[in-house]
């Protein structure tokens, strides 16, 4: 079990222990509100004491405690009953009574050890991404399963190599969630590899990922495969742009930003349980359980998506949508409501108010991180399309010189270093020339992913225009800058490239220079071009650094 699990089990426990601990006083709070509106009935004590019932019933349902959900969710439907007729509640209120005192009852005589129990129930839905980039090739042939592995490896996947059936059936036991390159033919069958997937498939709780490889392209193999669980086919001779395209679209990134995600409510307990598991798949995540806090956390946190409760202290979730949709900068950003509320005329009323969807608690942990991850991932794409080059998926040539900017802005203020790449494919028109253009832009997206994953998550990288890309490297001067690039250049310079079945490979040169020695845009990117220039006045393949000195 990774650190990671064992936190996340950890906090499950003690959010369980807290819960428990804390409920007598929210019911003695809820009841203390019920008894001050029987004495003086007016509408916003109604609204205060309905939004005590409704967090009630939503912790209640978060934390599986059902038989104390059941009564909590009955109070709270009645005093909605009577918030939407506005009238007092002389004919429920023996009912909300009886509802109090089973609350009470049920909290006075909790169940041994409940907080073990409840942990337990919440560490059931535990999501382990433990090996979600980790590969499995499978082959007989000893010697094609290392080559594709090796070339697997350079995109910076952990990569496993077997060539029996039982070392990998083993294997995939201990690591679920690894993803399989499972070779069809073997030297004595032609669907050995769909046979021992079938096998596999129904021996494991969960579907195992497999994409599956064969120098066939019958249809029937194809039906056979997807039976077997296959979610890609891929044919002999590998395309290893396309091999890597499909592996990047089912591995969790590896040097993607992480998403960030801001949830609003103003219960603690649940917060924090809906933070940890998002925390746990990657996310980054702020809370925020006081509505004066909303606004400075809004501006500092530049969120992806934003969950919100519908029902808050001092105002609604509702109105806290508009607010944030008059905020510049905001105004696309996902609004998710994430309550207990399950009346479909409400949900559909805040949808259409500012929101763009609705998750009803208690949610289970992988549909909440499905739901997340979905309209992060469609945000993105569409703020992408404003500053990302098309083929490659990195910042285009303004975004990236804006980029620039703001970063020697950030570390002249810092007094830290920062270096600034040119990196242009060798005889780019001559791959065009010989291949073809399809077959340039596939080793473009491969320099492109190779540049993501071999950087750190804090370096930004762009394409600069054709063949040329751009890399800002933050906190590092020229000379280690240089190392970095110069391992990248040794991994590029042996990917294998596939164009109608003739593989070839490319290099790329690089000049470097960084803001030691060139402190603005203009004359770091002059310098770094210069840097470039030489490199290849020098035979290419090859890093330069540009200094003054």
């Amino acid at each position: 079990m990774n650190s990671s699990v064992a936190d996340f089990q950890e906090k499950m426990q003690f959010l369980a222990d807290a819960f428990i601990k804390e409920l007598p006083e929210k019911i003695k709070d809820l009841e203390a509100s019920w008894h001050q509106l029987q004495n003086e009935w007016h509408i916003e004590a109604l609204a205060v004491t309905h939004r005590k019932a409704h967090g009630l019933a939503g912790s209640c349902k978060t934390f599986g405690f059902n038989e104390l959900c059941h009564a909590a969710d009955a109070l709270e439907q009645a005093l909605k009953e009577s918030l939407r007729s506005k009238v007092p509640l002389d004919e429920l209120r023996e009912e909300i009574d009886v509802q109090i005192k089973e609350l009470n009852l049920l909290v006075s005589n909790p169940a041994p050890d409940l907080a073990r129990v409840v942990a337990q129930k919440l560490n059931d839905n535990l999501i382990d991404s433990e090996e979600a980039c980790h590969v499995f090739v499978v082959d007989d042939d000893h010697e094609a399963a290392q080559e594709l592995a090796l070339q697997v490896s350079y995109y910076g996947y952990e990569v496993e190599v077997f060539v029996r059936p039982e070392d990998f059936r083993a294997a995939i036991r201990k690591s679920p969630n690894a993803i399989v390159l499972m070779n069809v033919e073997s030297s004595n069958d032609a669907m050995a590899g769909i046979c021992i997937m079938k096998e596999v498939q129904q021996e494991m709780p969960e579907p195992v990922l497999v994409m599956f490889i064969s120098s066939n392209d019958d249809l029937t193999i194809r039906l056979e495969a997807v039976r077997a669980g296959s979610i890609a086919y891929l044919t002999k001779p590998i395309n290893s742009t396309e091999l890597i395209d499909q592996l990047d679209s089912f591995a969790v990134p590896q040097t993607q930003e992480p998403y960030r995600v801001l949830i609003i409510d103003d219960s603690e307990g649940v917060l924090a349980y809906h933070a940890a598991v998002l925390e746990l798949s990657g996310m980054v995540v702020r809370t925020v359980d006081r509505t004066n806090a909303i606004m400075k956390t809004l501006l500092e946190f530049n969120p992806d998506v934003i969950l919100i409760d519908v029902y808050l202290p001092e105002c609604n979730g509702v109105e806290i949508a508009k607010v944030i949709r008059q905020i510049d900068g905001l105004l696309n950003v996902p609004i998710v409501y994430l309550s207990s509320e399950s009346d479909f005329n409400t949900q559909s009323e805040a949808m259409c108010l500012a929101g763009d969807d609705f998750l009803v608690k208690p949610i289970d942990p992988k549909q909440l991180i499905t739901a997340v991850t979905m309209r992060v991932r469609r945000a993105r794409l569409l703020r992408g399309l404003m500053v990302r080059d098309g083929l490659t998926g990195l910042f285009n040539h303004t975004a990236i010189k804006e980029q620039l900017g703001r970063e020697i802005v950030r570390s002249n203020r810092l007094k830290t270093p920062l270096s600034f790449a040119m990196v242009d494919v060798d005889f780019f028109k001559e791959v065009n020339d010989t291949y073809g253009h399809a077959a340039g832009d596939r080793v473009l997206k491969s320099l492109a992913r190779l540049l993501k994953q071999r950087l750190r998550g804090t370096d930004i990288v762009g394409r600069y225009g054709g063949e040329e890309f751009a890399v800002i490297m933050t906190d590092t001067n020229a000379p280690e800058a240089a190392k970095v690039i110069d391992e990248i250049r040794k991994v590029f310079s042996r990917l294998m490239h596939m164009s109608d079945n003739k593989e070839f490979k490319v290099t790329f040169s690089c000049g470097i220079a960084d803001i030691a020695h060139y402190p603005d845009v203009k004359s770091v990117s002059d310098a770094a071009d210069q840097a470039l220039y030489q490199a290849k006045k020098k035979g290419r393949n090859q890093v330069m650094i540009d200094s003054d000195d």
